[in-house]
């Protein structure tokens, strides 16, 4: 593993599958064109909708997403996370959230399906109900081994809230942790950069965050700042609210600076 450039989208994703995947194109070949290695795309890139309307078409989401991550990364020789989209589940009356990972030949390197679901009453007036279309994943999360990118860990927005869940990785041996999200605009303002450098901290590891912002459709609306952070707890890139991605340097270096300065893996008792 040497050092090399990783890049968090940004996007304000729309109710439109095709005018998203266009979106995500672009701002794929912009990440290449600025020396990127690897992409990743945040949650429901590839649709952001009311759940009816995501449950008519979950199919052929699914279908595009898939095709469109494989096109892409072997397109633009590129290693690509997509962050999260409705894959129906064998009944078909409900949808796993998928994140995917490709390899730049196209093969798929994993998979994970999300099992924390936002069920939630904001104070904002805003209730979430994910379950009312997800199933949950029953399975914790891989670690992909890439000699060049490092130990990759997969999780899913909502996943960051629970420590438990990045301890799992890290002992499973990850080195950059993946948090692909839509938070709401409410609880990111409060919570989304405080738990995502908490995460780095603890666990000693990279975190690649990219995000949803904006409004989406009606009153949903999300947070921004992907953001990249190091095994300090360093961030350094904040795509803030408008820009199009937080890019940044992943470097075996500085991890391992960090791990021998502060080995707190090593000191863990319980667990």
């Amino acid at each position: 593993m040497k050092p090399y450039l990783a890049a968090a989208l940004q996007m304000t994703s729309k109710p439109n599958l095709m005018e998203n995947l266009l979106e995500a194109e672009e701002r794929i070949e912009l990440a290449v064109r600025r020396g990127a290695s690897l992409v990743c795309l945040p949650e429901n890139f590839s649709y952001m909708g009311l759940e009816a309307d995501k449950m008519a078409q979950a199919k052929a989401i699914a279908e595009k997403s898939e095709q469109f991550l494989h096109t892409m990364a072997q397109r633009y020789q590129i290693t690509l996370l997509g962050g999260g989209f409705p894959v129906p589940t064998p009944e078909g009356d409900r949808v796993y959230n998928t994140a995917l990972l490709v390899a730049p030949n196209g093969e798929e390197l994993a998979r994970y399906h999300k099992v924390h679901l936002f069920d939630v009453n904001l104070p904002d007036g805003n209730t979430y109900r994910e379950s009312s279309t997800v199933m949950a994943g029953t399975a914790l999360p891989p670690v992909y081994p890439s000699e060049t990118l490092g130990n990759l860990g997969l999780s899913v927005c909502y996943d960051v809230r629970f420590p438990e869940l990045y301890r799992h990785l890290s002992k499973a041996g990850a080195e950059i942790l993946f948090v692909p999200a839509a938070f709401t605009a409410y609880t990111g303002k409060d919570h989304w950069q405080v738990l995502l450098q908490a995460r780095a901290i603890e666990n000693t590891c990279y975190v690649i965050a990219p995000a949803q912002a904006g409004n989406h459709y009606q009153l949903r609306h999300t947070h921004g700042h992907a953001m990249i952070i190091d095994p300090w707890g360093t961030i350094l890139a904040d795509a803030g609210q408008d820009q199009e991605m937080a890019i940044a340097e992943i470097n075996p270096d500085c991890l391992a600076q960090v791990r021998r300065q502060m080995p707190a893996l090593e000191h863990r008792v319980f667990g």
